[in-house]
């Protein structure tokens, strides 16, 4: 089923999948990695002028990460705003997104947060670095597949 959003893209030719809608009636669109950035500067321009969240998760061990941003449109005198979830899934191998700072500055510290826990790399991104981690922190702690260094399973103490 198509949403109103999706149909507009649709008319104009932009390449996305609808995914339906969540529980509260936001509809859901799934974007190519190599087609996110233009996507999302026509999305600004067309009135979704806020970053409300953007979070990443691991799909299944060893399958896709997915980077999820929710978007609202803020318009004076509007009591319900419009609002649209994108996921952009990429590959676990070489994880790369392209950063949508320059679109919406609050992206900074959530795409950061995304690439120290999961590995995804924001392409552009003006201070891609560890944040919650430390600098050496090997691997990334929130993708399925990942197995703590130097720990060991507590036995039964009793």
């Amino acid at each position: 089923m198509q949403g109103r959003l999706s149909s507009w893209l649709v008319k104009y030719g932009l390449i996305h999948r609808s995914l339906g809608f969540d529980y509260l009636g936001v509809e859901t669109l799934q974007i190519k990695p190599e087609d996110w950035h233009s996507i999302a500067v026509i999305l600004y321009v067309y009135g979704y002028n806020y970053l409300r969240s953007q979070c990443a998760y691991d799909v299944a061990p060893g399958g896709l990460l997915a980077s999820v941003y929710h978007l609202t449109r803020i318009e004076y005198g509007i009591n319900q705003p419009e609002e649209v979830c994108i996921k952009i899934f990429v590959s676990r191998k070489n994880p790369r997104i392209p950063s949508i700072f320059w679109v919406w500055k609050s992206a900074d510290f959530q795409e950061q947060e995304s690439y120290d826990m999961l590995g995804i790399s924001y392409d552009s991104h003006p201070c891609l670095r560890r944040i919650l981690m430390p600098e050496n922190w090997i691997g990334w702690p929130l993708r399925k597949d990942y197995i703590a260094p130097n720990f060991y399973e507590i036995q039964d103490a009793h």
